[in-house]
């Protein structure tokens, strides 16, 4: 019985030994308990006449919001990354989809108007906090919303970025009437008119030159220009210098000359960057998987190439994402 009491008594000296050093440990050593991540909330909106994915943090309470201009799998991508900075992000739709337009023409503001009224009421969002983001195409639409709606849109980033408007034609698979990309209150934004890109007689096409020949229309460049001076708020445009699907980094350079011209009143970055070209608002994190995208004219396959190459764009991604984050911490 004395052996078996020694023994209880022994391990609970060990015992009590033990507890001794970890909470001494923790004390000397400040050890904290690990906190508690919150959960990214990702939810399906289908209201107000618009739908989209909307991406924010159980505790996320009055942050900057970023609109995703086409959302998809590359809006839902920086939505969810903005989230997990404690921002909000919206990856919206416009066309494509059952109940949306079939094809991205005549596509009316007022859906992006609802978008914006609706987010600016969420408990997560600073209303006085709103960005609109895009790229290719949809960071022309991007830049259209932010100067048609400056005083819901708190600043732009656009990704490869047009200076202009552009016809429904621009895009192959479009109707063949020539008809606005973006009406608003029933009226067109003014654009570029384009007739149809032709096919030739290779499997390969370029694509630069046929931007190149629209923005050599002065007299409808001028009247489509996008009213940047408008935007009450900063804007940053990235390009890949070796953009061969858009001259985008031209393009960029006619914004900042515009913004110039008209005394913008607030921040503006263009960055540019060499051996990259039309990729680089893909994940930052990977490497391009492809350099060719695939373009159908008449019924024949075409291929075309995107510019950089995966070194030069997996810098210009890296670099580009620091940059706005950097940005939109200052929103």
């Amino acid at each position: 019985m004395r052996n078996n009491r020694k023994y209880i008594l022994f391990i609970g000296v060990i015992a009590l030994l033990f507890v001794g050093y970890f909470i001494a440990n923790k004390v000397l050593f400040n050890e904290k308990e690990p906190t508690t991540t919150h959960a990214i909330k990702q939810k399906s909106v289908h209201e107000n006449g618009f739908q989209a994915d909307y991406f924010a943090k159980e505790n996320t309470n009055s942050k900057a919001a970023i609109l995703l201009i086409g959302g998809g799998q590359w809006g839902n991508y920086w939505a969810n990354e903005f989230a997990s900075k404690d921002m909000v992000g919206l990856s919206i739709s416009y066309s494509g989809k059952e109940g949306l337009p079939r094809l991205p023409e005549e596509i009316e503001l007022e859906y992006f108007e609802n978008a914006i009224n609706w987010l600016a009421k969420q408990p997560e969002v600073d209303p006085t906090k709103i960005v609109v983001m895009g790229a290719s195409r949809n960071a022309e639409l991007a830049l259209i919303i932010a100067a048609t709606f400056p005083k819901y849109i708190s600043g732009v980033v656009a990704y490869a970025p047009s200076a202009v408007s552009w016809s429904n034609t621009v895009l192959p698979y479009n109707s063949n009437e020539l008809k606005p990309s973006w009406t608003y209150k029933g009226v067109d934004i003014p654009y570029v008119p384009m007739k149809k890109i032709t096919g030739v007689e290779s499997d390969t096409i370029q694509m630069v030159a046929y931007w190149k020949n629209g923005l050599a229309k002065t007299n409808f460049v001028k009247q489509a220009a996008i009213k940047v001076e408008k935007i009450t708020g900063p804007i940053i445009l990235f390009s890949g210098n070796d953009d061969k699907v858009w001259p985008s980094s031209i393009m960029a350079d006619m914004i900042e000359k515009r913004l110039e011209d008209t005394n913008f009143e607030h921040s503006f970055q263009n960055i540019k960057y060499d051996n990259a070209g039309h990729l680089i608002s893909t994940n930052p994190d990977q490497n391009s998987s492809y350099r060719t995208g695939k373009i159908y004219i008449d019924g024949k396959e075409y291929q075309f190439e995107f510019g950089g190459d995966d070194n030069g764009d997996f810098k210009a991604k890296q670099d580009a994402r620091l940059k706005l984050m950097e940005f939109l911490e200052k929103i």
